[in-house]
This record gives structure tokens, C-alpha cells and sequence, in this order.
């Protein structure tokens, strides 16, 4: 072999290494910003390791608000009909935070299976249902039951 062509077959490899290397890193950078969506149902079913950033959807469970402690720190439960989770969240909730609504958390669970959120998103007016949360609920067949309690002019859109 030519050290010429030695030389080629060198810088080419060395190229599709560093090609590799940065591959590699953009794929490391995509796994750590991933955020993966759960219902209650499915967080019951598996377990989520306590350092995973996820979202947590649902319907916020009537009954379950309260505020803890120094006041800004509040605690309620996130349902999808079947299942509840309870979620502690401190600072302040969006206006359209009320019990029976549909919300969506993001945080990490803590030791003790409660999920510590970092935001909580509430929907933003009465047609509303986050997708996650709505397809939450037509799995565990609340979606109907909240289609014949509502009153014909606010039926929910997903």
C-alpha cells in the first residue's frame, strides 16, 4: 500500500470516528431531555426510578387540594378514574387550577412514592384537555363519564 492511500484510509477513519464521538453525543444530549409522560394507572403498574424527570397527567381528584406548611406548598391528587397519586407542589398554581380539572405535572417522585413537581400546567379554557391527560382518561374510561356529566356547550376537544 502507497503511503498515500495509507494516509487517506487513516484521515478517513479518524473522520468517521469523530462522526461517531459526535453521534454519540447528540444521542446522549437527546436521552437527558427526554420527558416521558405517565398516567396514575401506569405509574401504580411501574416503577419509575426517583432521579427520572416525567410528566404526570390527569384529572385533579375532588377533594384532595390542601394547602401544607408555610402556605405555598400544596398537596393533591391526580387521578385518571382508576388510580390517585399524590403530588406536592410549591409556588404558585396557574389561575385555572381547581379540583375535577384536567392538569399535567412535571417533577420526580420522591422516597415515599410522592411525585414532587417543579410546574404544574393547567388547561387553558373549557374546551381543553392537554392529549396525554385525555387519551389518560379514554384508556381508563373516565373520558365517557365526564362526556355525560358535561352540559352540551362544554364538551371537551382533544
Amino acid at each position: 500500500m502507497t503511503k498515500r492511500k495509507q494516509r487517506r484510509l487513516t484521515l478517513l477513519g479518524l473522520g468517521m470516528l469523530a462522526l461517531a464521538g459526535a453521534t454519540a453525543l447528540v444521542l446522549s444530549a437527546f436521552e437527558d431531555n427526554l420527558v416521558f409522560f405517565y398516567s396514575p394507572s401506569e405509574v401504580q403498574a411501574k416503577t419509575i426510578p426517583t432521579d427520572r424527570y416525567v410528566r404526570l397527567g390527569g384529572l385533579v381528584k375532588e377533594g384532595s387540594v390542601e394547602k401544607i406548611g408555610d402556605g405555598a406548598t400544596t398537596r393533591f391528587a391526580v387521578t385518571d378514574g382508576k388510580e390517585a397519586v399524590t403530588v406536592r407542589y410549591r409556588g404558585m398554581l396557574p389561575d385555572l387550577f381547581r379540583e375535577g380539572q384536567g392538569v399535567v405535572t412535571q417533577g420526580q417522585f420522591n422516597g415515599d412514592g410522592v411525585f414532587v413537581a417543579k410546574e404544574v400546567l393547567a388547561k387553558h379554557d373549557e374546551n381543553y384537555m392537554p392529549p396525554e391527560v385525555a387519551e389518560a382518561l379514554k384508556e381508563s374510561g373516565e373520558w365517557e363519564k365526564m362526556q355525560k356529566t358535561l352540559k352540551p356547550d362544554q364538551g371537551m376537544t382533544q
